[in-house]
């Protein structure tokens, strides 16, 4: 049976995470299989790496694909059978998909976070100073790589975990440097875009009121919003990319692989799937 043909027996779904109560991924994940008319039940699991590998082993034949959020992004990649090779290259997988021949793992972190940047109408970046040295990052590093920028510096309250970063630069192509969080701002010229991967909207750097005017900000979170980083920069008019357009843009391609096994397939009635997600989003504000 096709993929995108759902029988009964495989219509469990869910995000993993911990913690995972203010997740808004069922919200969205609900709206759009209820427009394409999946019935598919999608929920939110509360799940540490330690209880990980467990419960991957009890997964049986309902199950279809798993969203995953912090800290499971690369906990989960040895454990997958097969990754594609983005997965690879940025070492997280936020989706799996479950097949008789066994977890299939992706990223639609990046394809999410260029999409973003490209709805905004910022389809080139040169230069790009990303906040937090997380799974998330490397995503976004890989994104701004693909969008053009060369050169990136990453902002980290512990600069060594920034070597991973460093290593991921290199292998694009990209020079990376590393500030230690708190230091003065960079004399460099601002760069193109900032991107915050900071969770929860937590924020004490300052930025200068030239930089918020002229840089983009792409903040990842969305609990609260707007972020207190987001609300300094709408206090001056700057250009905002929500981690609301993010969430969408990359549960898109998860539910393109949980239909149809590939990121790269676009859904049937995918606009009305999207408008269904932007609709269900706006209830909770």
């Amino acid at each position: 049976m096709p993929l995108g043909a759902p029988e009964a027996a495989r219509t469990r779904l869910a995000v993993l995470g911990a913690p995972i109560s203010h997740s808004l991924s069922p919200v969205i994940h609900r709206a759009a299989y209820d427009a394409l008319g999946f019935d598919w039940q999608y929920d939110p699991i509360e799940l540490t790496g330690e209880s990980l590998p467990e419960f991957l082993r009890t997964l049986d034949s309902r199950w279809r694909g798993l969203s995953l959020t912090m800290p499971l992004k690369r906990d989960v990649v040895p454990l997958l059978d097969w990754v594609d090779p983005l997965v690879d290259l940025v070492g997280g997988a936020n989706t799996v998909l479950i097949t008789n021949a066994g977890l299939r793992g992706f990223n639609t972190d990046v394809e999410g976070a260029m999409r973003s940047f490209l709805d905004a109408g910022i389809g080139h970046l040169d230069s790009v100073w990303i906040l937090g040295a997380g799974a998330t990052a490397a995503s976004l590093l890989v994104a701004s790589a693909r969008l053009g920028a060369t050169n990136v510096e990453i902002v980290a309250r512990t600069p060594s975990k920034a070597a991973v970063l460093d290593e991921l630069g290199r292998t694009l192509g990209v020079s990376v440097s590393v500030r230690r969080w708190g230091d003065e701002s960079s004399t460099e010229a601002p760069p193109t875009a900032i991107i915050s991967t900071i969770p929860g909207g937590v924020m004490d750097l300052n930025f200068a009121g030239s930089v918020r005017t002229t840089t983009a900000l792409f903040d990842v979170a969305y609990d609260p919003w707007p972020s207190a980083i987001a609300d300094d920069w709408y206090a001056v008019g700057g250009t905002v990319i929500s981690g609301h357009d993010l969430l969408i843009n990359q549960a898109i391609a998860q539910v393109r692989i949980f239909a149809n096994g590939s990121p790269d397939q676009p859904l049937l009635r995918e606009a009305d799937a999207i408008d269904a997600m932007r609709n269900a989003l706006e209830s909770t504000q």
